[in-house]
């Protein structure tokens, strides 16, 4: 069980901050202020989570306190400079408030994962060069209570229920159509779903459509006979037959020249293959997942991809989720790609700074994970010291995405939510709180004088009443 510290000056935040961990088997400990924390031994913690602004010392002198433990910071001022000046001093995250409950949970899992796949580096002995070579891609678990270790980074919501709908459709022998952008890991999803399948022994044939010019598609697909076309000088076997008793991954099959698609719904109808050159048809026992960038209902109404040959390709459906929309998952990422570049490069100690940690995070990543991928295995090379800096990394920040987080960021909840000696009810939650304080104080407070109480905005304020339903009172004063 992971043991985290709650470093929170308002009570009725504390407690509940408290309560959610503990629901979600944590065990956790509290303190109102930095000096309260004394009382700890700081070592023995997994997790330390503190306010920003606090009496007497800030939040961030966790840090110096506690060097080896991370430490995540809260804020009600959620400005992007103190956010980023916390991270400067060390800080492993923020957060700001108001923040919902999965939104902590995933953070907190987030971070304790990823210290303990560090220690357990540390800890593993050294590896022979050999082993190094072999494990250059590493494998990343799954979050803590995950049931689906798919050796794929991913815990953000999307992925998790993507791992779910793998694991019932691995051991079937379903045809799978997985849909996302160029970069996302389709690859991987279908290596997973091969591993996973009763077919994992036989071989996974993966082949890029896009790749093979469209006279030789056909005879690398169906294989030819001898004096089939110039210059078959031999018969071949193509990558269906090879692939007989195993998984045929077609990727890019939007890219697939139409007389090559009749050929493959014949596979997919019949189970049989015939030689391009042949006039026999030969049995085969594949299974086929097909992978594509683009949108195949709508090529099929325009007549650019066979309407039937989609439907059989249509019979279980997976998205992956761009890295844009997949959170902090990019922050894993990122760190399993670095560990994997400085082991290529023979740098030890290689991190990213506080900025390139924030750059990543804000970038909207057009090119997913291969873009990814190449800025830091570039950033790798180039840097002089072990630690990656923004610049290194060669992107540019969307300004539109910047203003966004931003924005979000700029939410604030309430500095003073009630007296601090009240204990809240056992079942609400922070949203509830925010509730409680503005219908008990609106009737003699002005939106001005609420909004300043909670450290937010009058927009804000006005917001936050839409979204929770929470009328406002017309008096005299507002």
């Amino acid at each position: 069980m992971s043991h985290i510290l709650v470093v929170e000056d308002e009570a009725i935040i504390r407690t509940a901050l408290k309560r959610m961990l503990e629901r979600h088997q944590y065990q956790v400990q509290e303190a109102g202020s930095v000096a309260e924390t004394e009382q700890y031994d700081l070592k023995t913690f997994d997790l330390i989570i503190s306010d920003l602004r606090l009496p007497g010392e800030p939040g961030t002198e966790m840090i110096k306190r506690a060097p080896d433990t991370p430490v995540l910071i809260m804020t009600s001022y959620a400005s992007l400079r103190s956010a980023v000046d916390s991270m400067k001093q060390g800080a492993v995250d923020y957060i700001a408030k108001p923040f919902d409950h999965d939104e902590m949970v995933e953070t907190v899992q987030r971070i304790i994962a990823t210290r303990s796949q560090r220690e357990q580096i540390k800890s593993s002995p050294v590896e022979s060069s050999a082993s190094k070579t072999a494990s250059a891609k590493p494998k990343v678990a799954a979050a803590p209570g995950d049931e689906y270790d798919m050796g794929i980074i991913g815990s953000c919501e999307s992925m998790q229920t993507l791992f779910k709908r793998i694991s019932k459709v691995a051991p079937t022998d379903s045809t799978v159509l997985i849909q996302g952008e160029s970069g996302t890991g389709k690859e991987l999803v279908a290596r997973a779903m091969h591993e996973r399948s009763q077919r994992a022994k036989a071989p996974l044939i993966s082949v890029n459509c896009a790749a093979i010019p469209e006279t030789l598609i056909e005879s690398e697909l169906f294989g030819h006979e001898k004096g089939s076309f110039t210059g078959a000088t031999a018969g071949r076997t193509g990558l269906v037959e090879a692939a007989d008793g195993g998984t045929l991954f077609l990727d890019e099959i939007g890219e697939l020249p139409l007389e090559a698609q009749a050929r493959l719904l014949r596979v997919l109808q019949e189970g049989e293959i015939r030689r391009v050159g042949s006039v026999q048809s030969h049995k085969v026992d594949v299974r086929l997942v097909a992978a594509t960038h683009r949108d195949l209902k709508t090529m099929a109404r325009q007549g650019l991809f066979r309407e039937d040959l989609f439907y059989r390709l249509n019979v279980i459906e997976l998205r992956l989720p761009p890295l844009r929309d997949r959170g902090k998952d990019v922050v894993l990422i990122a760190e399993a790609l670095l560990e994997r570049a400085a082991s290529n490069t023979n740098q030890q100690g290689l991190h990213f700074s506080a900025e390139a940690r924030n750059a990543i995070l804000n970038y909207t990543w057009p090119g997913n994970v291969r873009e990814l991928e190449n800025a830091i295995e570039r950033s790798a090379i180039l840097c002089d010291h072990d630690e990656i800096t923004a610049d290194l990394l060669g992107i540019e920040l969307d300004a539109e995405y910047e203003r966004a987080s931003e924005a979000a960021n700029a939410l604030q909840t309430m500095q003073h939510a009630d007296s601090p000696g009240q204990e809240p009810a056992e079942d609400l939650s922070l949203e509830d709180y925010f509730q409680h304080f503005v219908l008990e104080h609106q009737e003699h407070m002005t939106e001005t004088q609420l909004a300043h109480k909670l450290g937010i905005s009058r927009k804000c304020l006005w917001e936050r009443r839409q979204r929770l339903g929470i009328p406002r009172k017309k008096t005299a004063n507002s």
